[in-house]
């Protein structure tokens, strides 16, 4: 570690520190990156723009694949979930054809999600990644990148208290997001953005309330989609197809149990269980694959590399598993001086990606019909139909979607 004070720009540094991987953003990805490192004996240390207690209380993603289990239990960080995950094998989709349910546990491979919420994951990693010697610095703006593309590249910091610094070591990795530092800093044309808005926006609820139903349930309707997906004993996840641009606050309490009570026919299949909206958000259904995941010596991982749709439960799972390529890449070229890994590291990452992102946009196409009475629409919402009576009834159908829907 090195101190001083120097001026760069307008931007005055208070403190320079050199580590040997600068990781930007404490989410699934730059945890599970961090803790492996670690593992290692690699120095390292996280920067993440919000507090701890938001970290640790921001509700996300739920359902965790096999693969990803096999990943955190290998490396030691599984067991909060093991102990207190669910596992969980049936998902149901009710429409205007009637409900029928698919038991994808005994489907495909036969295999099933575990169902751990990702604020409890992120609260077990960060204590794991603390208790490794890790370094997380919550509430730390980062305000720049500089020589990204030579050999040592370093990270401007802007702390919680106003104390500004300079971070430095031999590669970086943006774990932020698509809207994070990671990809502000990249050159133009250094990477191609693939984009894609899927014309579908949710409103995201979490409800204490119980589960209604055991099975995850998706719901087809001629007012929009709504869904059903259990977190925990006391608390369940709601999704409902509005406008885009829908102000959550105009959704009060008594309207989203009525619009979900309508689009998932309780008059037909009993009520839904009730209780206070924890939270509401809109989320539009999008999508972005950054090609190549890497510049120099940045290197994407988590939505930063690939942005996916909520609609299969695949952004966790594969931040996880980009998060476990790159820290092999990462510990070989420190410990080994084998370059390999890094070079081959977007390569590795981007099949599967690409792969989740297909799936995730046929469940879109499968769970939302387009509005409309124009010949196109009324066409649309009849293939629509067919996917749904096909998965239904024709077992090779089902064996493939069980084998993608649990897969990653």
């Amino acid at each position: 570690m090195t101190y001083g004070v120097r001026r760069t720009g307008e931007f005055t540094l208070s403190l320079s520190q050199r580590v040997q991987v600068v990781i930007v953003g404490a989410g699934p990805a730059g945890l599970v990156l961090g803790n492996m490192l670690r593992a290692a004996d690699i120095s390292c240390v996280i920067v993440e723009r919000q507090a701890r207690v938001h970290v640790e209380q921001r509700g996300r993603a739920g359902f965790l694949a096999p693969a990803s289990v096999r990943v955190l239990d290998e490396n030691g960080l599984a067991g909060g979930l093991l102990a207190k995950g669910q596992s969980h094998g049936t998902c149901a989709f009710r429409g205007e054809h009637g409900q029928f349910e698919l038991n994808y546990g005994e489907l495909g491979q036969r295999q099933v999600h575990t169902v751990y919420p990702q604020q409890l994951l992120v609260t077990d990693l960060i204590a794991e990644f603390l208790d490794r010697g890790g370094d997380i610095r919550f509430g730390t703006t980062v305000t720049g990148m500089h020589g990204i593309d030579g050999d040592s590249p370093s990270v401007d910091c802007l702390g919680p208290d106003g104390d500004t610094y300079r971070l430095s070591g031999e590669y970086v990795a943006g774990c932020d997001g698509q809207r994070g530092a990671a990809l502000r800093e990249l050159p133009t044309g250094a990477a191609e953005a693939f984009r894609r808005y899927h014309g579908v926006t949710w409103l995201a609820l979490l409800a204490q309330a119980p589960p209604s139903m055991e099975a995850v349930t998706y719901a087809v309707h001629d007012r929009g989609f709504a869904g059903h997906m259990a977190r925990t004993a006391t608390v369940t996840r709601f999704y409902l197809q509005v406008p885009r641009g829908e102000d959550p606050e105009d959704w009060s309490d008594a309207r989203i149990w009525d619009e979900l009570g309508t689009r998932m026919r309780t008059e037909e299949y009993g009520p839904l269980r009730e209780g206070p909206i924890l939270e509401r958000a809109t989320v539009d259904l999008s999508s972005a694959v950054s090609v190549p995941m890497q510049y120099g010596r940045l290197f994407l991982a988590g939505d930063a590399a690939g942005l996916i749709s909520p609609s299969a439960a695949k952004g966790a799972n594969l931040a996880i598993m980009t998060a476990r390529t790159l820290a092999a890449a990462l510990t070989d070229a420190l410990t080994r001086d084998d370059q390999r890994g890094l070079v081959g590291y977007s390569d590795a990452c981007l099949p599967r990606i690409w792969h989740a992102q297909e799936f995730s946009h046929w469940m879109i196409n499968l769970l939302h019909g387009p509005a409309g009475d124009d010949e196109d629409a009324v066409f649309l919402r009849r293939l629509q139909h067919a996917r749904l009576m096909s998965l239904r009834d024709r077992r090779s159908h089902q064996d493939h979607f069980a084998e993608n829907y649990v897969g990653i």
